[in-house]
């Protein structure tokens, strides 16, 4: 079993930043890619940013690259989503997830994740 706990998340002005942060506990040796999901009221849950094992490789859905950087400290266990220029639009519950699978291209499909936190709400006002 692995535990993931999120934080960082408030309301912010558009144009502004917040850093979620996402610590894992428990199994943290079967964990391989570390990812961030949101969902806004009334949409599905979608994916956001994710990381692969090493750290070095990330991946990210088009409305945010640019304005998101996900990172990941393996000694920490700790995920990490650093988000800049919000938007309105960004307004959505936070889930950072991981898999314990290895997958050959990098996941971003919910079922692919084992694990998922409880969610933080991040609120981006105009």
């Amino acid at each position: 079993q692995v535990q993931l706990v999120e934080s960082g998340g408030g309301s912010v002005q558009a144009g502004g930043s917040l850093r979620l942060s996402c610590a894992a506990s428990g199994r943290t040796s079967s964990i391989f890619d570390m990812g961030w999901f949101r969902q806004a009221p009334g949409k599905e849950r979608e994916f956001v940013a994710g990381i692969r094992a090493n750290g070095g490789t990330t991946y990210a859905v088009g409305s945010v690259k640019g304005r998101f950087t996900v990172t990941r400290d393996n000694a920490k266990n700790t995920v990490y989503l650093q988000m800049n220029s919000l938007k309105p639009e960004d307004t959505a519950v936070y889930y950072c997830a991981v898999t314990t699978g290895v997958y050959y291209a990098p996941p971003s499909a919910p079922a692919a994740y084992a694990y998922w936190g409880q969610g933080t709400q991040v609120t981006v006002s105009s």
